[in-house]
């Protein structure tokens, strides 16, 4: 056994949640259309680790079946043992089987194909035939018995959720949780599921950002179900959800695996374990100093003053005057920078700092039309943003630490 095949084994004996059942053996035959193959790939590739010390998880697993009286079906499936993607397009079967076949270029020449069919046949050693018009390519694949088990999605408790709902609150949070891996539990949002509301939350510990949808009814959800997501399974997500035009997606989930279909996809993650801070606690409850202005008008002044902040703080200064908000950063190096907007504000001054990357991220989400709010309580507080839009079934807030400046 190669030292490969011994690592892949013995982290798949460590996962027992990477468990399936036996797939199809036997020289696999088949006839796909380029057209549907290379959607599906483009759906799965990038789940497959670019550099990976085990050289299976390079490879996408391919599996063929004729069903009794039904057409043919391929079913691909990539894992980088976290998280896996499987999916499957129509095919003329000729013989069931299972391979293996490098991900990356297999996936970057069937984009090079001209439309029309494929044949894909396995050959002795794992070597793979593709065929399409006058091209005739052999590509050489690994033993289908290396391949990872992943968990089929459960026969029993899922639950159905808005994919608009869900989209909408993945890019309102994602940018707000932590790059450490040492914050383990802040490397993914917080899903909690209601009987008629469902929220998520994110933080890295310096800001917060929180969205709740109302009025969202979830069958089969009895008080409160949290449910702790990764980064990297809600990019591939998010992704999959822009990908599909479905209304509604399926979510599971057991003891150690996270499971999304998304129609005829499924995504499955190893799930985040630990407790996420009780981030009720730190939601501001008497910021009541508040300034309202232009989306647009805030970000083009941030993003001006930005540039002449400290390289290494991104710090700007927000002051609140009389009917004015001024933002102002210096550095030694680059120099300094005043903008003005003039505003309502009638409470007392305040100088407050934050980090300008982290309110622009905030804009970038919510988008230059319309209104923000920025509530305030002190220079040493939380500040808090949101979207002044008046919509009452969606509550988007965002939470930042003040800066020292």
């Amino acid at each position: 056994m190669t030292t490969a095949t011994q690592d892949a084994t013995q982290r798949t004996d460590q996962e027992p949640e990477m468990t399936t059942t036996a797939a199809p053996t036997g020289n696999l035959e088949i006839t796909v259309s380029r057209a549907e193959l290379l959607r599906e790939l483009t759906a799965a590739q990038s789940v497959v680790e670019r550099k990976t010390t085990i050289p299976i998880l390079s490879n996408f697993l391919f599996e063929a079946a004729a069903g009794d009286g039904e057409p043919g079906k391929l079913t691909i499936t990539a894992t980088d043992l976290d998280q896996s993607v499987r999916t499957s397009c129509a095919a003329k079967v000729k013989k069931s089987g299972a391979c293996t076949i490098p991900a990356r270029k297999l996936y970057d020449y069937i984009k090079l194909l001209p439309e029309g069919d494929i044949s894909i046949k396995l050959m002795d050693n794992h070597w793979v035939q593709i065929r399409a018009g006058r091209s005739n390519t052999k590509m050489v694949g690994m033993a289908r018995a290396n391949f990872p088990m992943v968990a089929e999605f459960p026969d029993s408790g899922a639950f159905k959720i808005s994919a608009a709902s869900l989209k909408n609150m993945i890019s309102k949070t994602i940018f707000a949780i932590s790059n450490e891996e040492s914050r383990y539990t802040l490397n993914g949002a917080l899903l909690v599921l209601k009987a008629e509301s469902m929220a998520m939350v994110a933080t890295d510990g310096h800001r917060l950002a929180h969205v709740e949808k109302l009025g969202e009814v979830l069958e089969g959800v009895s008080g409160e179900k949290k449910t702790l997501i990764p980064r990297k399974a809600l990019s591939e997500l998010l992704s999959l959800l822009n990908s599909s035009d479905v209304e509604t997606l399926d979510f599971a989930d057991d003891e150690q695996t996270l499971f999304f279909r998304v129609g005829g996809r499924v995504l499955t993650s190893r799930k985040l374990t630990g407790q996420f801070p009780n981030y009720e606690a730190v939601l501001p409850r008497d910021n009541n100093k508040f300034v309202i202005v232009r989306s647009e008008d805030l970000m083009g002044s941030i993003q001006r003053v930005a540039q002449f902040a400290d390289e290494r703080s991104g710090a700007i200064k927000i002051r609140l005057e009389q009917n004015e908000l001024k933002l102002s950063s210096s550095s030694t190096d680059a120099g300094e920078s005043e903008d003005t907007i003039e505003t309502p504000y009638n409470y007392d001054p305040l100088v407050v700092g934050f980090n300008s990357q982290y309110l622009i991220d905030f804009l970038k989400a919510i988008g230059t039309q319309g209104e923000v709010r920025l509530e305030f309580k002190d220079a040493q507080s939380a500040g808090q943003m949101r979207p002044e839009d008046g919509n009452e079934d969606v509550k988007y807030r965002y939470i930042l630490m003040p800066m020292r400046i």
